[in-house]
């Protein structure tokens, strides 16, 4: 389920890429470059989750976290803890003090940071090309029909909003 959203997503954005107008490219461009600057680091695998996590919650305790961390795979309370700690100081994270509890939020957002790494992931895999990660994931999957009438609609739908 989660390699076929991600497959939507790309194609959405490679879709978005050929027809969103100059401008709007730009200050997509220019909220990339805040958001660089503002964590100046992109997330490891770990701390993704984690903000995936908080996304979903909004803010939660160290404690919230290892629980739905827990859910999937076995990791320890301690291990969390400084995983977030070290978010914090990379800025990734806030967090406030309420009672003798530490409650995280996410300080940065989900939508730039999937578009951050996305034209990382672009940019370093297929050297900047969409349509050759579009292609390859086409032609690694096997799509169904059902799947690709969601696309043509995606398509569709672009195009008319044009």
């Amino acid at each position: 389920m989660e390699v076929l959203f991600f497959f939507y997503y790309i194609c959405y954005e490679i879709i978005r890429r050929w027809f969103v107008s100059a401008s709007a490219d730009k200050q997509l461009l220019i909220n990339f470059k805040i958001m660089e600057k503002q964590t100046n680091i992109k997330p490891t695998e770990s701390e993704l989750e984690i903000l995936q996590i908080l996304w979903a919650l909004g803010k939660a305790t160290v404690r919230q976290v290892n629980d739905e961390l827990s859910k999937t795979r076995e990791v320890g309370y301690t291990t969390t803890l400084k995983l977030m700690q070290i978010m914090f100081e990379k800025k990734l994270v806030s967090r406030t003090d309420e009672g003798r509890y530490h409650v995280y939020e996410a300080a940065v957002g989900e939508e730039p940071t999937q578009h951050m790494l996305l034209d990382k992931f672009i940019d370093s895999t297929f050297r900047g090309s969409a349509t050759r990660m579009v292609m390859q994931a086409l032609g690694n999957q096997q799509v169904s029909k059902e799947e690709l009438e969601e696309i043509k609609k995606l398509i569709n739908s672009i195009e008319k909003g044009q």
